[in-house]
């Protein structure tokens, strides 16, 4: 069974397309779009199933089209409205180059400090203004991080790991 830690979110189907089954697909960011799959995984229920995709019709460089196979009506695609759609991290590492990463993909990472303390997984990223921000959060705490790659010393994708090398007082 895929976990959550083995996947990251791409996009999101939207309504059903026409009478063949398709549904719309908005990807989150441009490049995602660009990595060639065989298929995607729908969480439902949060379970990760894998859907065999079947023709992808683009319609700008974030929107397209979806058919999967053994989805052949509007009715059975309408059943997917709205659910979040997801990628192996590993497809997604291998298939974007490190300028096309954004900060999203170290979402679920165990970031560490120069002392080897664990200060927590990265729960989200706050883009919202120009200074971008890891939230981590360990257990009850949540600390703000500038994710800044002066800051990183080593990224360990296999043992989803961020090790960071912190400013004297950021974390007190």
């Amino acid at each position: 069974m895929i976990t959550k830690e083995e996947v990251i979110k791409i996009g999101k189907l939207q309504k059903s397309y026409g009478i063949k089954g398709e549904i719309s697909f908005v990807f989150d960011k441009s490049a995602y779009a660009d990595i060639d799959t065989e298929f995607y995984f729908l969480d439902i229920d949060g379970i990760f199933v894998p859907f065999l995709l079947e023709e992808i019709t683009f319609i700008t460089d974030t929107n397209a089209r979806v058919k999967f196979e053994d989805i052949d009506n509007e009715t059975r695609a309408a059943k997917f409205a709205n659910l979040h759609v997801f990628l192996l991290r590993k497809q997604v590492s291998e298939n974007l180059t490190d300028e096309k990463l954004d900060w999203d993909f170290f979402i679920g990472y165990t970031v560490f400090d120069q002392h080897l303390r664990n200060l927590g997984t990265i729960e989200s990223v706050d883009s919202a203004t120009i200074n971008i921000l890891f939230i981590i959060k360990k257990g009850e705490e949540e600390l703000l991080i500038p994710a800044t790659e002066d800051f990183i010393i080593s990224i360990n994708d296999e043992q989803q790991t961020l090790h960071m090398k912190l400013p004297e007082g950021l974390i007190d």
